[in-house]
């Protein structure tokens, strides 16, 4: 049972009604009835009667006054003697001669009310020196759910579940907000809050609520200034890089050959800067939302196969392949300009690390997800991979593994910050991990669009009825 409102519901509600149960019948059992009572007060005047009726009138005299007796109490009486016989000569149920030993409790008891066989005894010993017993058999009690037990039992147990329902709800109503506020922070819905709580309510389940409220705040405006940060200083950087651009080329016109060098290597700082400012904006972008992003049906394997040409047009420097396998030609719903940023950089990155004379193998396969049919594409290469730590950080911006190495290849660390943000914005996921014979696999999983997911669905029932009419 994973439901914290069932196991509180259920755990309170047995709690009740065992509790009712059990009070209502220590109460029936403790209390009894008036015409036990009566029936109680007066056993031995019965018994010394019809003893008396028996002895003056025989069987003619007893019989009158039992039935006497039954017609007024509603009660069967029996009088046995010592061997068990019974005065009027009737053939006994054996559960009066157990009576008559003491062998069964009778209704003056505790544990004698709670049976079903209820019966009140009374013995005498006569001057003549004969033993006899009375046993009076009550009335079994009424049956069904609406007998005296059954009736409040019934409604001991309905009035405790309602009481029960609404203290569990009470109790975990919050909880369930507060989970579904924070699956929507973790899908990041900055705006996301668990509610008000009641005016009224001040326990800690209350403070827990506005303790995560104002977590929340704090975090949306934190995030929000971040992002406005990054992006006025990229919006701010560029001005004076284009200026510089231009100061640059006049230099270049007015120096003499002897400048050129340094001259060069301000131009290629200063693109780096350009490409650099370019992917914080993206990032930015990406940050932001899909609210602005234009989305088609796309077709994964032009996609691949197009990123593949350029990257092993790339690939010959360090003498490495760029292999492809398309095992599925999935069908996804997304922007095509960020899908290709997206896997080309992972492309671009297992280029840049893998092995010269090594081959990069791009896998594009169909796969099942938690929920629905995706496109899985994997990126595999035979580069010396990355530490067991650091797979998780891969995809934080500005982050690098090595520096040193970071600045050999050009790298700044921000290419698979804005894959991920990418494939995230398409409903995607996306994860590094190394592989056993050494480089490092990245996988990239996308939701199929939903006519190719009904496309390959019928595709699949067609070969299956083929193969059964084959």
């Amino acid at each position: 049972m994973k439901s914290l409102f069932l196991r509180i519901f259920l755990s309170y509600w047995v709690a009740q009604a065992l509790f009712m149960v059990l009070a209502i019948i220590i109460i029936t059992a403790l209390r009894p009835s008036r015409e036990i009572s009566n029936l109680q007060a007066e056993e031995a005047a019965f018994l010394s009667e019809g003893v008396e009726a028996y002895k003056s009138g025989g069987e003619t005299a007893l019989w009158k006054y039992l039935r006497n007796l039954r017609e007024t109490h509603h009660v069967r009486f029996y009088i046995v003697d010592e061997q068990g016989r019974d005065l009027l000569g009737r053939t006994t149920p054996p559960w009066v001669r157990r009576a008559q030993l003491g062998e069964m409790r009778t209704a003056e008891s505790f544990w004698g009310r709670l049976t079903r066989q209820q019966f009140l005894r009374s013995s005498m010993t006569t001057p003549d020196g004969h033993h006899y017993t009375l046993v009076i058999e009550l009335p079994p009690p009424p049956e069904g759910m609406f007998g005296p037990h059954g009736l409040p039992i019934f409604v001991g147990i309905l009035s405790s579940g309602l009481v029960c329902y609404l203290l569990a709800r009470y109790l975990t109503a919050p909880i369930a907000r507060l989970r579904a506020a924070t699956q929507k922070l973790a899908e990041g819905d900055l705006g996301a809050r668990a509610g008000v709580p009641q005016s009224r309510r001040h326990d800690e389940m209350a403070e827990l609520m506005r303790d995560f409220n104002r977590m929340a705040e704090r975090l949306e405006k934190l995030v929000n200034a971040q992002r406005r940060l990054l992006t006025d200083i990229s919006h701010e950087l560029r001005s004076p890089l284009a200026r510089l651009n231009v100061a640059l080329e006049l230099a270049r016109r007015r120096s003499g050959p002897d400048a050129g060098s340094a001259l060069d290597r301000i131009d290629r700082e200063t693109s780096r800067l350009n490409q650099l400012i370019q992917k914080l904006l993206t990032i930015a972008r990406l940050d932001g939302g899909d609210e602005f992003i234009q989305k088609s049906s796309l077709h994964l394997e032009h996609l691949i196969s197009e990123i593949a040409k350029d990257a092993a047009f790339e690939a010959q420097d360090r003498h490495c392949e760029v292999e492809v396998d398309v095992v599925d030609d999935c069908v996804v719903n997304g922007n095509a300009r960020l899908l290709q940023s997206a896997i080309e950089n992972v492309v671009r990155n297992a280029v840049r690390y893998t092995e010269p004379g090594t081959n990069v193998q791009v896998r594009l396969e169909q796969g099942m997800g938690t929920k629905a049919p995706e496109a899985v594409v994997r990126v595999t290469d035979s580069g010396p991979g990355v530490p067991e730590d650091a797979l998780d950080k891969l995809f934080r911006p500005f982050y690098r593994i090595d520096d040193a190495r970071g600045r050999q290849t050009g790298g700044v660390g921000l290419g698979l910050a804005i894959t991920e943000r990418a494939v995230a914005l398409h409903g995607g996921a996306i994860r590094a991990v190394n592989r056993l014979q050494g480089g490092l696999m990245v996988e990239i999983r996308l939701p199929l669009a939903s006519n190719a997911s009904d496309h390959d669905r019928a595709h699949v029932v067609d070969v299956v009825s083929t193969l059964q009419r084959g």
